[in-house]
């Protein structure tokens, strides 16, 4: 809300008559000048309470982003122009909502990890104490060391409505099976990446391996950027070291080049052709390279919230502000994207 001035004016003794007359005419052109100063205009007006944009400036109101929220999930504050944001407060993985906000669990067939297991019956929407309005994405992997006996889980959007601009997301890593032997060789992935059909493909990839994988003993954070869908056709950052716990995971896209986050530090950059060429879905997914060994496993990976801002490089905090502005509000959905 803009602030306001408070005026101030010095009384003198003894004003003649004209002069005082004078000061009069002189002071209500002020006052009338002062209310149109102080008096917000339609569009600041409906800003307040709007989280802060990229970088914490302000950002107006959107009509568009009121409408595009499900009732049950608008909150007081209005969105920012061009966010998606969602908190992921959803009952189930048949909770209608999830369709109409965009989001599709995958079932079936398909690439990575171990073919025909991806399930359902692992996308949850559980009550955690220490995430950001307690409550989370869960993704679960399990698997009883046979093909048959594996599921993997994924969570992605419908629709290729993201570009340039800053994809952010708060992940659990996990280093261990809430159950079971360790050591397999999973993936918990956060990436964007075009439709199959895709003539201009694009994949920008976060993903953890705690006990390493495809040939290697170490735990590893793979940042990877795409050119197509080739094998070996892309160019990568691997970060060796165990990450157990909740991070700030960001991908920032401009002007032909991706740039990847964690938390505060820059891992790697990539530049075009391995950038971005068209929209992308966005993707949270946790899977099974290979199956080393038999028994019953079972690994948990959960996702707080994902935020997008399009055309603009957003900061942790930044991002962090925004995010706040909508937990706040008790808006747990917005979009507003065009």
């Amino acid at each position: 809300m803009p602030h306001r001035r408070r005026e101030s004016g010095r009384g003198r003794r003894g004003l003649q008559a004209l002069v005082f007359v004078l000061a009069l005419l002189v002071g209500g052109a002020a006052i009338v000048g002062v209310y149109r100063w102080t008096r917000p205009s339609d569009s600041a007006a409906t800003s307040s309470g709007a989280p802060a944009a990229a970088g914490g400036s302000g950002g107006g109101a959107d009509s568009a982003a009121r409408a595009s929220a499900s009732p049950s999930a608008a909150g007081t504050g209005p969105a920012t122009s061009g966010v998606f944001f969602d908190d992921f407060h959803y009952t189930g993985a048949g909770d209608p909502a999830l369709g109409a906000h965009g989001w599709t669990v995958r079932t079936g067939s398909g690439n990575p990890g171990i073919p025909d297991s991806w399930s359902a019956a692992g996308v949850s929407f559980p009550a955690v104490q220490d995430a950001q309005g307690g409550r989370v994405l869960q993704l679960q992997a399990h698997t009883d060391g046979t093909r048959a006996g594996t599921r993997q889980s994924e969570l992605t959007t419908e629709v290729p409505r993201f570009a340039d601009g800053t994809y952010a997301a708060r992940v659990y890593f996990t280093t261990g099976p809430v159950s079971g032997q360790n050591g397999d060789h999973i993936s918990e992935a956060f990436y964007a990446i075009s439709p199959p059909t895709s003539a201009a493909y694009s994949e920008l990839d976060f993903e953890y391996q705690p006990n390493g994988g495809w040939g290697s003993p170490l735990p590893e954070l793979d940042t990877t950027s795409w050119r197509s869908s080739t094998p070996g056709d892309r160019v990568y950052h691997a970060l060796h070291q165990h990450l157990h716990g909740w991070h700030t995971l960001r991908i920032v896209v401009q002007h032909g080049t991706a740039a990847y986050y964690l938390d505060d530090t820059e891992l790697f950059t990539s530049a075009s052709p391995y950038a971005l060429h068209g929209p992308v879905d966005v993707a949270f997914s946790t899977w099974l390279i290979d199956l080393p060994f038999t028994g019953q496993r079972t690994w948990n990976v959960q996702v707080n919230w994902f935020y997008f801002q399009a055309g603009k490089a957003v900061s942790r905090s930044g991002v962090e502000q925004a995010v706040d502005g909508y937990y706040a509000g008790s808006t747990h959905y917005v979009n507003s994207l065009k």
